[in-house]
């Protein structure tokens, strides 16, 4: 891997151009429902409405609602945790839970959600999925005077970084 090449938006540590960036030129590239599910969320991050759209199963209707979706993609997205990918009852159906974490009016929020995806004539779409949690305001790590810093020093907080 090289290291000059920037790094794909959907926090998989791998380069965008390894990773969706192919996907986003070709839908058809998302061999498994996750990595469609990542090129998704990059999409928000890229601001690739029409991606999103296109990503839709026919029958949700999206380019009816392209207006709430643009409104979605263009919000602050900051980072994707996927937290399980399975199969579903057959070969053209899978799951994948994810955290989403964005930002709004100075404050960051998460949702988890578990998105169903369908596979037709060799292409995966997202066409529904079960939210949780949303949203839920993100929790400030609050570090302690006497606790070791968050900066790695190895001296208490409040002799360091939380004086």
């Amino acid at each position: 891997m090289n290291s000059t090449l920037p790094l794909c938006r959907c926090h998989s540590h791998k380069p965008y151009q390894d990773c969706c960036q192919p996907i986003h030129l070709d839908p058809r590239q998302a061999l498994v429902p996750e990595q469609l599910m990542r090129a998704r969320y990059c999409a928000h991050e890229l601001k690739l409405v029409d991606f999103v759209i296109q990503t839709y199963h026919p029958s949700c209707h999206a380019s009816e609602d392209a207006d709430a979706i643009a409104e979605s993609v263009s919000g602050d997205w900051s980072k994707l945790e996927v937290v399980n990918s399975e199969s579903g009852s057959n070969d053209n159906e899978g799951f994948v839970t994810f955290n989403a974490y964005f930002s709004e009016d100075k404050r960051q929020y998460s949702f988890t959600e578990k998105s169903r995806f369908v596979r037709e004539d060799g292409q995966w779409f997202y066409i529904d999925g079960e939210m949780y949690d949303y949203p839920l305001a993100v929790k400030k790590t609050s570090v302690g005077r006497n606790d070791p810093c968050a900066c790695g020093s190895g001296k208490k907080s409040k002799k360091c970084c939380g004086a």
